[in-house]
């Protein structure tokens, strides 16, 4: 079996890369990603020579670049995490997040059709739903209501998604996660960047009140989530996975200076951001209901670890706030406009 996992030099890709490549021994895995800022070749580099593992730096947008590897690979699904992701970023020009997240989600559905892959999953976000009062969860029913312009290019490639199962029968299924944590996080996120900034005697910046609320789930029970829903979930349809940890900006705070012997003093407030959704909170009961899909890692184990394996991976973190690491890939690879070949991370 072989999956193609766009986006799988980021964050949760990689993730998703490392774990069907530890625990699932008869799938291949090819990766697309373009080496945009947040890739990050370093985040698989020990899969690099393993010959179930390629890399092919290619945009998702890029039908061109893309085409020659479904018609010659036999892609059995597809994972599709691509996606300009940084809500601020999102708020300063809107323009990559339409042409990743929308159009590239078209192209990769287009050419799923046309290469008959069985399975497209969708990996998408809670912030299609827009913000919470001080109670209730979104359900995978629950109006989309986004409020950043990153927000609104993930619901319209929803739709877009949706449309292909409802118009050409495409088997396509989409997931909806809240806000994950731990290793490999690029460090402009606010976990990893309090972390490191704690490590570096550097200040905490915190917008607003800091009391806009998250429900966070690590990483790892993430990807367990994808898979299953990619092996066992039913066509056409919405999963919501969520942590079942709801805690505020300033908790998460107060949490990282406890484990960090920091003073109060870190965390600076700073203004807030535009649009800063409120809260978020997920209702998870349809994957447990039907895929049999929970969360296992408890905040206070997951976030120890996490605060441990930044405090353990300095030679990771370090060339990534700096900047060294994206200019020696742009040297090796090039940025944003790969020359269309296969890259072995």
């Amino acid at each position: 079996m072989r999956i193609m996992v766009t986006g799988g030099l980021g964050f949760i890709g990689s993730q998703m890369v490392r774990w069907i490549l530890e625990q699932v021994p008869d799938v291949d895995i090819l990766n697309v990603d373009a080496l945009t800022y947040a890739g990050n070749p370093a985040n698989v580099e020990e899969y690099a020579h393993d010959a179930r593992y390629r890399w092919v730096q290619a945009s998702i947008a890029d039908r061109a670049q893309l085409e020659p590897w479904f018609a010659d690979q036999a892609v059995d699904a597809v994972i599709n995490f691509a996606a300009e992701s940084h809500v601020d970023r999102s708020i300063q020009s809107g323009a990559p997040f339409v042409v990743t997240n929308v159009l590239g989600t078209q192209v990769l559905l287009e050419l799923a059709r046309q290469y008959h892959v069985p399975r497209f999953l969708h990996v998408s976000t809670d912030e299609v739903y827009g913000s919470l009062g001080p109670t209730g969860q979104f359900r995978e029913t629950s109006p989309l209501e986004p409020n950043s312009p990153y927000a609104a290019s993930k619901a319209a490639a929803d739709m877009v998604v949706l449309a292909a199962s409802r118009t050409y029968q495409q088997d396509v299924v989409i997931t909806r996660c809240s806000n994950n944590y731990g290793p490999y996080q690029f460090p402009e996120k606010l976990i990893p960047l309090f972390v490191t900034n704690g490590l570096e005697g550097r200040p905490w910046p915190l917008y607003g009140d800091g009391r806009n609320v998250r429900d966070w789930l690590h990483v790892s029970d993430h990807v367990r989530a994808i898979w299953d829903v990619l092996t066992r979930g039913k066509s056409g349809q919405i999963y919501n996975i969520g942590g079942h940890t709801e805690k505020s900006n300033w908790e998460i705070a107060e949490d990282l200076r406890a484990i960090l012997g920091l003073p109060a003093s870190v965390v600076t407030m700073v203004s807030d951001r535009l649009g800063h959704d409120r809260r978020y909170a997920m209702d998870a009961q349809k994957i447990t209901k039907e895929l049999g899909w929970e969360p296992r890692i408890p905040w206070q184990q997951g976030i120890r670890d996490t605060v441990a394996w930044y405090q353990n991976h300095e030679d990771w973190w370090r060339p990534v706030k700096s900047g060294a690491y994206r200019e020696y890939y742009r040297q090796q690879y090039g940025e944003g406009n790969p020359d269309s070949g296969v890259r072995n991370s």
